[in-house]
């Protein structure tokens, strides 16, 4: 059993089972007492999905209001005539044939992977290296795009990819416990509007069964839908 510090059983105590609205809920999170660094502040969604069922997994992206609080490491496979542009725009690595064989030698030291079309054919050897690490570009998620330019500087600046867990779990970053409380809901309320917006046609019954945010170290605090 995960042992607990004295601080987060103390904060335990303080929450309810029971639903609080959103703005409440927020305001708990910042009310907890701040560690060594800013927290990240994330959303967890439990739906209404069979995960086995290929026609209700849900996954995207999206840029929320108010930002996450960090930049990400985002690298660009595309031709070479593209990997300038990409880098101007905050890719850290860009290219094709070197890019892959350096990740494919075990470099994963990048949060996003973006990937022209036109190179998904070497990309995809990549599969078995970058699936495991959620970073395998896909147009489901806006990783695999044209417009390689437009997309690294979205990631780079912290557009949110997320898709759900075998449990019908969605976790989604929300933005820092510093953050003011209007810039979470307003962020929060994206997720949920955004999720709400993609939901599967095969989904019966309730989509939405449970949501909750927690800060890193803190306790989740349940919030009514």
């Amino acid at each position: 059993m995960r042992l607990r510090s004295k601080r987060y059983t103390s904060e335990s105590q303080t929450t309810t089972k029971d639903p609080m609205d959103l703005a409440k809920a927020v305001e708990k999170v910042k009310s907890f007492k701040s560690v060594k660094f800013d927290q990240t502040v994330e959303c967890v969604l439990h739906l209404g999905i069979d995960t086995k069922q290929a026609d209700q997994l849900v996954r995207g992206s999206l840029s929320l209001p108010h930002g996450i609080g960090k930049q990400k490491r985002v690298i660009a496979f595309c031709d070479d005539t593209e990997a300038e542009n990409a880098k101007k725009a905050g890719a850290i690595e860009a290219g094709a044939d070197a890019l892959v064989k350096k990740v494919s030698d075990g470099w994963l030291d990048f949060d996003v992977a973006i990937a022209s079309p036109k190179v998904m054919g070497k990309v995809g050897k990549l599969g078995k290296v970058l699936g495991p690490q959620g970073k395998m570009p896909s147009p489901k998620n806006g990783t695999v795009t044209n417009d390689i330019t437009t997309a690294v500087a979205e990631f780079t600046a912290g557009k949110i990819e997320f898709r759900n867990d075998s449990g019908g779990n969605i976790h989604v970053v929300v933005g820092k416990q510093s953050f003011e409380a209007n810039k979470l809901i307003d962020n929060i309320e994206a997720v949920v509007n955004y999720i709400k917006r993609v939901k599967p046609n095969a989904a019966k019954g309730t989509y939405i069964k449970k949501m909750c945010i927690s800060a890193t170290m803190s306790p989740g605090v349940v919030v009514s839908i």
